[in-house]
């Protein structure tokens, strides 16, 4: 084909095609193969069907939707053991929500702020309370979308890197709040 002429209608289609039977053929890659840890086994794609170089790529470990559920449960679950009745989040390591389950009888507030709780444990890797602490000296960082830094946040880490989040509101305090998603974490060993 010449630089400049355009294909026909029908050209494009049949090359539209083609393209997507190519792209098709080279298979997808599973985010979240479970492995028998509860964390995602890496999935990989063959460098020479996707065209990037071995020393382009990186892996990352997500929990699966089973690891998530049994944190957010046992967060749960010890709220529900102190007759509190709250929201948990978790999320992962992208800030995506996993789960969330809202307990009994929690307020509707509480389901935006467990999971920006959740949200901003990952993102920082720290339990939301010290987060709280630093906006003393960096007050703009309350401004950060999608965040909230008030106690009840935990990062859940492997091999000390933050891997997802929980978050827990609805308690009369933040201090309760993070030791329910604490629970949720020591859940999943971590």
């Amino acid at each position: 084909m010449k630089h400049g002429k355009k294909l026909s209608r029908p050209a494009r289609v049949l090359t539209g095609a083609a393209l997507i039977a190519a792209v098709a053929a080279t298979g997808t890659v599973a985010a979240n193969a479970a492995g028998s840890t509860g964390t995602a086994a890496p999935a990989s794609a063959p460098a020479a069907a996707s065209g990037a170089a071995h020393g382009d790529l990186t892996q990352s470990t997500h929990l699966t939707i089973d690891a998530a559920l049994e944190g957010a449960r046992a967060a749960l679950d010890a709220a529900e053991k102190d007759g509190r009745h709250v929201t948990v989040a978790v999320v992962d390591r992208n800030g995506n929500t996993i789960v969330t389950l809202r307990g009994d009888g929690a307020g509707p507030q509480s389901y935006a702020s467990a999971e920006k709780k959740a949200y901003t444990a990952v993102a920082w890797n720290a339990p939301t309370s010290e987060l709280a602490k630093r906006l003393q000296s960096a007050p703009t960082l309350k401004d950060i979308p999608g965040t909230l830094f008030l106690a009840g946040g935990a990062p859940v880490t492997a091999k000390g890197a933050p891997v997802a989040g929980i978050g827990v509101a609805g308690a009369p305090s933040g201090d309760l709040d993070e030791e329910y998603a604490r629970a949720g974490v020591a859940a999943l060993g971590r």
